[in-house]
C-alpha cells in the first residue's frame, strides 16, 4: 500500500503556446482560449497572435505571460517607462492612449449591460487629459532588502508583493516621479532606515508633501535630516507614527495644503492623508461635466452625497440656490465646512450621516432636494439608491471609480426607483492603468 504525505504533488505547468488574443480583461490582461480554458495573459492586447508562458493554473482559467509577439495589434506602443514591463503601478502602457480609453469605455457599456441590465441613451464623449505626470497622490513602497543590503522606494511589481527597484516615476508629478533617486537616498540615510514601511506623497498647488510612515520613534537626528530634505526640495514633510489620525507636520510646523479651482473662484484646502482626486486636469473637467449635467437652477435645493471636503458642493454652491453636502467621516465634514467658510460660500451647509445603512434616504425626504449628486467609494451607494424614490429629486449625477457597482445602482434605479438612465461616459483619471473613472446622468421619468 503506498504511504501518503497528505501533499498533493503539483502538477507542471503546459509547455509555452501560440494563441489569439480575442478581447481584453477588465484588469488589462489579455483574454484567449486554449483547449477550451480561458487564459488571461500578461501584455497581450486583443487581435495579437502571442507566444504565451503559462504562470499558473487552476480549475477555471490559466493564467500566462507574453514572451513573444507573433503578431502585433495596430496600437500596441512601447511604453513610456523602462520599468513597465516589472512595476505594478500600471498595466496598460502598451496599449495606445485612444486605444485604452476605448477599452475604459467598452468596460463601462458592457457592464452597464450584463450587471445593470441598462444602456445610456446617449454615450458621452471621453472627457482625456495628459497622459504623462498627472498623478498627485500615491503611496510608494519603502523596504530593506537584508540579502541584497539595498534600501527599495517604488510601487510594488506585478503579481508579488515586492518593490519595483526604480529611479524615476513619469506617471507621477515631477516635483515627486523625478526624485525616487533623492527619496531613496534620503530613508538610506536614517538610523531607522529600515523601519520606514511608506512614503505617501500628495501634491497640491502650492506644495508637494511627503507623509513618512516610521515604524518606531525617529531621533532627533532623522527628524533633522527629514526637515533639511524638505527645505531642500521644497517639499512639506510629515510623520506617521500609526494610523492616519497619528499624521502630524513636522516642517513646516504651519504646513497648509491646497489646490485651486479657479472657474470657480475657490481655493480648497486639504490635509496629505484626506480624499482628493489624483489628476488635477481631470478633476477640473470632470467638476464642469458634472455640474453641466446636473444643471442646478438658481432657486433649486441640490443634495451632494458622500462630498468630502467639498471638491464638487462647493462649484455646484456657485450655481444654484442650495446645497446640503453629507459626508460619513467627521473630520471631512468639518474640512467641507471651513472649505466653504474660507470661500466665502453662505449657501451651503454640511451633514455627517453614514450613507451605507438601510433607509437612510428617509431622513433626507424633509431636505426636498431637487437634484442628486452621488460621488461614492468603490463599493458603490446601494443603500442611497435603493431608497431614492424617497426623495424624487429630478436629476441624479453618479460620479464612479467603479463601473461593477455603478452598473449594479443604474440597474436598481432604472427598475425600481423610476429613473432613466439619460446618459454615461468615461473620465480618464488614471491614464496606463485599468481603473476607469465614469459619471452618469439619470432623470426621473
Amino acid at each position: 500500500m503506498p504511504v501518503t504525505t497528505g501533499r498533493s504533488r503539483k502538477r507542471p505547468l503546459p509547455e509555452p503556446v501560440v494563441t489569439e488574443v480575442r478581447s481584453l480583461a477588465h484588469d488589462g490582461r489579455g483574454v484567449a482560449q486554449v483547449d477550451g480554458k480561458t487564459l488571461f495573459i500578461d501584455g497581450a492586447l486583443p487581435g495579437e497572435q502571442v507566444l504565451v508562458e503559462y504562470r499558473a493554473r487552476s480549475r477555471r482559467y490559466d493564467e500566462g505571460r507574453v514572451v513573444e509577439i507573433v503578431r502585433a495589434s495596430v496600437d500596441r506602443v512601447v511604453p513610456g517607462c523602462e520599468y513597465f514591463e516589472r512595476c505594478g503601478g500600471c498595466s496598460l502602457q502598451h496599449l495606445s492612449s485612444q486605444g485604452q480609453v476605448a477599452h475604459k469605455q467598452q468596460t463601462l457599456l458592457d457592464n452597464l449591460d450584463r450587471i445593470g441590465h441598462v444602456i445610456p441613451d446617449q454615450v458621452l464623449a471621453p472627457i482625456t487629459g495628459p497622459a504623462w505626470g498627472y498623478r498627485r497622490k500615491a503611496r510608494l513602497g519603502v523596504r530593506f532588502v537584508r540579502k541584497k543590503n539595498a534600501l527599495l522606494v517604488g510601487f510594488r511589481e506585478k503579481r508579488n508583493s515586492f518593490i519595483t527597484e526604480i529611479e524615476r516615476c513619469p506617471v507621477l508629478d515631477p516635483r515627486i516621479g523625478e526624485r525616487i533617486v533623492e527619496l531613496r537616498e534620503l530613508v538610506a540615510s536614517l538610523k531607522a532606515y529600515d523601519q520606514v514601511a511608506q512614503l505617501e506623497v500628495a501634491v497640491a498647488d502650492n506644495a508637494a508633501a511627503i507623509v513618512v510612515r516610521h515604524l518606531v520613534a525617529l531621533d532627533a537626528a532623522d527628524s533633522a535630516k527629514l526637515v533639511e530634505f524638505g527645505k531642500q526640495h521644497q517639499f512639506h514633510i510629515y510623520l506617521q507614527s500609526g494610523g492616519v489620525d497619528t499624521i502630524k507636520p513636522l516642517w513646516p510646523q504651519d504646513s497648509s495644503l491646497f489646490y485651486r479651482l479657479e472657474e470657480y473662484g475657490l481655493a480648497m484646502r486639504f490635509e496629505p492623508s484626506d480624499f482628493t482626486q489624483v489628476n488635477a486636469d481631470i478633476n477640473h473637467r470632470m467638476i464642469a461635466r458634472a455640474v453641466e449635467l446636473l444643471a442646478p437652477g438658481t432657486h433649486e435645493h441640490v443634495l451632494d452625497l458622500f462630498c468630502g471636503i467639498g471638491n464638487f458642493s462647493l462649484p455646484l454652491a456657485r450655481t444654484t440656490g442650495r446645497l446640503t453636502g453629507v459626508e460619513g467621516d467627521a473630520r471631512l465634514v468639518l474640512k467641507a465646512r471651513d472649505n466653504a467658510r474660507e470661500n466665502e460660500i453662505t449657501n451651503a451647509g454640511f451633514l455627517m450621516e453614514n450613507l451605507a445603512v438601510d433607509g437612510v434616504m428617509k431622513r433626507f425626504k424633509g431636505l426636498s432636494p431637487d437634484k442628486v449628486l452621488l460621488d461614492p467609494p468603490r463599493s458603490g451607494a446601494w443603500d442611497v439608491v435603493s431608497g431614492m424614490s424617497a426623495i424624487s429629486a429630478s436629476r441624479i449625477v453618479y460620479v464612479s471609480c467603479d463601473t461593477a457597482t455603478l452598473a449594479r445602482d443604474a440597474g436598481e434605479l432604472v427598475a425600481n426607483q423610476g429613473y432613466r438612465l439619460i446618459s454615461a461616459g468615461v473620465m480618464d483619471m488614471f491614464p496606463h492603468t485599468s481603473h476607469v473613472e465614469s459619471i452618469a446622468l439619470f432623470e426621473r421619468q
